[in-house]
C-alpha cells in the first residue's frame, strides 16, 4: 500500500493497482482538481473542508469511470446532482478491484451539544488502513496503519492520543490537521462554530487580525 497526502484529510492510496482519493476538500483543492487515473473517490461526511462538489466535477471529469463511494448523508447530496454513487454506511462493504472497503461509524465528532450532528462513517481499506473521517469510532479490529485526526472543533488533542493508544495501530500518521495552518483558518469551523453558538445568544464573536488595534468604550 501506498499513501499519499495531499493535505488536511485529502489522501491518495494505492493498493493492488487500484487508487483511491478520500475527502477532496476545499483546503486541498489545487492539489486533487487535476488528478488522473483515479479509479475510486470516498467521502466520510458531507464539511466542506471533505466534501467540495465543484472539485468532484472536475475529478469526475478527468475520471470518467470512476466509482463514488459514500454514506446515505453525502449519498443525498450526491443524488441531487445527479452522481451515480455506492453506499457504503456502517457495518456496509464493497470490493473494488480486489480491494476490500469497509464502513464504519455513522455519527460525526460533536461540535456542540445545540448544534445537529451530521453523519460521518470511516473506512477501513484494503484491511490495513483506518481512516475514521470525523470520529472516534471503534472498527472493532487493528489496523496496521491509522489516519489520526489531531485538530478540530470537535476534539481535543488528548482525546486524539489516548483514541489511538486504545486503537494500537502499528503506525499512525496525522490527518485533519488544515485547521493548523494560518491560511485556512478563516474557512474552518474552528471560527464559524462559535459565531454560530454564541451570536444566536447575542454575543458578538470577532476574529481580530494580528497586530491590529481594536478599541472598545
Amino acid at each position: 500500500m501506498h499513501i499519499t497526502k495531499l493535505g488536511h484529510c485529502c489522501l491518495l492510496i494505492e493498493e493492488n493497482g487500484l487508487r483511491i482519493l478520500t475527502d477532496p476538500g476545499i483546503f486541498t483543492v489545487a492539489k486533487h482538481q487535476e488528478l488522473r487515473n483515479i479509479n475510486v473517490v470516498l467521502f466520510t461526511h458531507e464539511h466542506p473542508d471533505h466534501y467540495h462538489f465543484g472539485s468532484l466535477k472536475k475529478i469526475i471529469a478527468n475520471n470518467p469511470q470512476i466509482v463514488v463511494l459514500s454514506n446515505p448523508s453525502v449519498g443525498a447530496l450526491l443524488s441531487g446532482e445527479g452522481i451515480a454513487h455506492t453506499i457504503v454506511a456502517d457495518g456496509q462493504t464493497t470490493e473494488e478491484r480486489g480491494v476490500l472497503i469497509e464502513g464504519y461509524g455513522s455519527v460525526h465528532g460533536v461540535l456542540h451539544l445545540s448544534l445537529p450532528v451530521v453523519q460521518n462513517t470511516g473506512y477501513f481499506i484494503a484491511e490495513r488502513l483506518w481512516y475514521p473521517g470525523d470520529s472516534f469510532t471503534d472498527p472493532g479490529k487493528r489496523a496496521k496503519v491509522m489516519a489520526l485526526p489531531v485538530a478540530g472543533p470537535w476534539m481535543k488533542l488528548s482525546e486524539a492520543i489516548d483514541y489511538c493508544a486504545a486503537q494500537k495501530p502499528e503506525l499512525c500518521f496525522p490527518v485533519h490537521d488544515g485547521l493548523l495552518n494560518d491560511t485556512f483558518l478563516s474557512f474552518g469551523s474552528i471560527y464559524k462554530v462559535p459565531a454560530a453558538v454564541l451570536e444566536p445568544r447575542g454575543i458578538q464573536f470577532s476574529v481580530f487580525e494580528l497586530d491590529k488595534e481594536y478599541s472598545f468604550n
